[in-house]
């Protein structure tokens, strides 16, 4: 994931609502969202090239999200996939601040990240380029390629913007639409990340758009009590402004969240 919006427990009546973008090669090849044969529980996209997934939701209500570090480095290819941080977590069974302890022991395997992971009840955040856990308490956060709440301008708006959704009922394709602004900031409001200028604007808008590089995933969550909707709008490449969308609904199985 290149941006995370979400509203953790801050309306009562929705205990989890997302918005997140995708960002990847257009020639990497990927699985749009669907419940895993191997584990039937588990809804996520798939990344056929390394394995893992970079967002998912279970029917217990397990929910595991990532994003990209970016410092301007390129990636080590020794290290370890880092969609398989959000897919052991899906598959598993363990709480989120465990979890997260096993993370941190072995964070050094990884290209720099950002992760966040829930059960429904708590969510917590973590980063090894800050190697802190944090249990997070109800309110809107945003994430791109920095920490969270990092105050990049997109960042900023997308959150504005999912406080506005909030002041109503939510809808997933109020959300997707969110997520589908291709506006730029000024340079004057770019963060300094350690790419070239030209790389930093073409990264800036919520909905990213380059000749091989781009959005290739908006999906919005909306957890309405025990209710789940998910909806992924996939984009197969440069041209294509729209793309074609799916919508999941089931129920959350086990006890209610705390």
């Amino acid at each position: 994931m290149c941006l995370i919006l979400l509203a953790h427990r801050y309306s009562s009546a929705y205990p989890l609502v997302v918005a997140a973008n995708r960002d990847e090669y257009y020639r990497r090849p990927t699985r749009a969202a669907h419940f895993w044969e191997q584990a039937p529980q588990v809804l996520a996209g798939v990344d056929c090239q390394a394995g893992g997934t970079w967002l998912g939701i279970t029917r217990c209500g397990r929910f595991a999200a990532i994003t990209n570090y970016r410092d301007g480095n390129r990636p080590d290819t020794g290290k370890r996939s880092r969609g398989q941080l959000t897919q052991n977590f899906l598959q598993g069974d363990c709480p989120p601040a465990e979890y997260l302890r096993q993370v941190d022991a072995e964070a050094a395997d990884y290209n720099g990240f950002n992760l966040l992971v829930g059960d429904g009840r708590e969510l917590f955040y973590y980063s090894n380029r800050q190697n802190r856990i944090t249990a997070l308490a109800p309110a809107i956060y945003g994430l791109s390629n920095g920490l969270l709440d990092a105050a990049w301008p997109k960042v900023e708006s997308g959150k504005s913007a999912l406080a506005r959704a909030l002041q109503g009922t939510p809808r997933s394709a109020e959300l997707l639409q969110i997520l589908a602004d291709d506006q730029r900031p000024s340079d004057s409001e770019l963060p300094a990340t350690g790419v070239p200028l030209a790389w930093e604007r073409q990264l800036s808008s919520r909905f990213i758009r380059t000749a091989d590089y781009g959005t290739r995933a908006s999906t919005a969550i909306v957890v309405n009590g025990r209710e789940v909707e998910f909806s992924e709008r996939n984009f197969t490449g440069a041209g294509a402004i729209d793309g074609a969308t799916s919508t999941f609904h089931f129920s959350l199985a086990g006890r209610p969240p705390q």
